[in-house]
């Protein structure tokens, strides 16, 4: 399918997706940039591609003109998601620890406050936007705690996101201003913390910049510094809100699973795996760019070229997964592809499961008899092919 509409993988990603993945495993279509992108859509090739070292996710090896993403200054953008081996090795590894599964349960406890907190602000009420009360502050307080940013620097900070991820066409000086404001943030924060460490990530990732690690230890530049914290603060927030709020919408339209999955609440880390994969927060993997041409799925993909893997597609795939748009508590999902794969894999993955898990945990045991408050069809999506998230989720209880 030749230049497939973006519009089309908007108001239906799903179904649009099923027909250009029965139709060819790559399709040449024209992405939200205007600029011309391969699009992968099937299982086995998606999968491959993501550990694919010739396929570089550092934008200086696309082909000039061919990429037109949004522009970061380098203070944000010598980060993880722009970054290849040995650099990409190095500076997750100063990281990954922060996010072992051991670690990231010792934070069950406070992330299960802070949702009980919130569920607090609104149960009296009856009725929500569950995304701005609930979906929303929850992953933020949480990777805020986690970063050790202050309470009064928190508020601005989804405005600034939601900028960059679905930036306006007719305001683009919205998303020029928004990386302004995260550079100034960033810049602020750090040296902030550099002149009163606390007991947080962040003060530790500084002291590992400005320490003596001995002969041949693993440093970040300046800019390193500040484009890990802006990462870790901005894919940690945004894809935890969507993972949560389509996680609630899939038990609003199972209603039977809902009251299964409320009196048998051991059952939700089960049941966040196959929310993530029948309908997880990002669509697309972050762009490749070949390193030389390289075939993926019978077609030969020039160097420099931008590759879109959809991992929207590739975990609906009926080749892997039978009868794959059901929500299915028992099917054999592992190797879902919503985290990633390979060396890219999602380093806070086990972060995002507990934190829905607990969100999730709260929710069902809180708000007895809870439905949606306006008709499903009036649900609105982002409109954006690459996050799969809504704009509101009303309810009521």
């Amino acid at each position: 399918m030749q230049n497939s509409p973006v519009s089309a993988l908007i108001a239906d990603p799903y179904g649009t997706y099923a027909e250009l993945r029965e139709a060819a495993p790559v399709h040449r279509i024209t992405g939200p940039d205007g600029r011309p992108a391969w699009l992968v859509t099937r299982y086995e090739d998606v999968r491959r591609a993501l550990a694919d070292p010739r396929l570089s996710l550092d934008r200086r090896n696309a082909t000039p003109g061919n990429y037109a993403g949004f522009a970061l200054p380098p203070a944000l953008d010598a980060n993880l998601l722009n970054m290849d081996p040995p650099d990409h090795t190095r500076i997750r590894r100063l990281v990954v620890k922060a996010f072992t599964p051991g670690r990231v349960d010792k934070l069950r406890e406070p992330v299960r406050r802070i949702a009980d907190e919130l569920l607090d602000a609104i149960e009296a009420e009856g009725r929500t936007d569950l995304l701005a009360s609930y979906a929303d502050p929850l992953p933020i307080t949480v990777i805020c705690d986690l970063l050790g940013v202050p309470q009064d620097r928190r508020p601005d900070f989804r405005a600034w996101t939601d900028a960059l991820i679905t930036p306006d066409p007719a305001r683009p000086e919205l998303t020029k201003e928004a990386v302004g404001n995260l550079m100034r943030f960033f810049t602020g924060l750090i040296a902030s913390k550099r002149a009163t460490p606390g007991d947080d990530l962040l003060s530790d990732l500084i002291a590992v910049r400005d320490g003596d690690g001995g002969e041949g230890a693993d440093r970040l530049s300046e800019d390193e510094l500040s484009s890990l914290a802006f990462l870790i603060l901005f894919a940690g927030y945004e894809n935890t809100v969507h993972l949560i709020a389509n996680a609630v919408l899939a038990l609003l339209d199972h209603p039977v699973l809902m009251d299964s999955l409320r009196a048998n609440p051991a059952g939700l880390g089960t049941a966040v795996e196959e929310f993530m994969r029948w309908d997880g927060p990002a669509a697309l993997a972050i762009r490749r760019f070949p390193l030389e041409n390289v075939e993926i799925g019978g077609v030969t993909v020039p160097a420099g070229e931008t590759v879109l893997l959809s991992l929207a597609a590739a975990n609906r795939d009926p080749h892997h997964f039978s009868e794959p748009d059901r929500l299915d508590m028992n099917r054999d999902r592992s190797g879902h592809l919503a985290l990633g794969h390979g060396i890219h894999y999602c380093l806070g993955a086990p972060l995002a499961r507990m934190e829905t898990e607990t969100a999730l945990a709260a929710l069902l045991e809180r708000l007895p008899g809870l439905t949606l408050d306006v008709a499903r069809e009036e649900l609105a999506w982002r409109p954006s092919i690459r996050a799969r998230g809504l704009i509101s989720l009303p309810v009521r209880w």
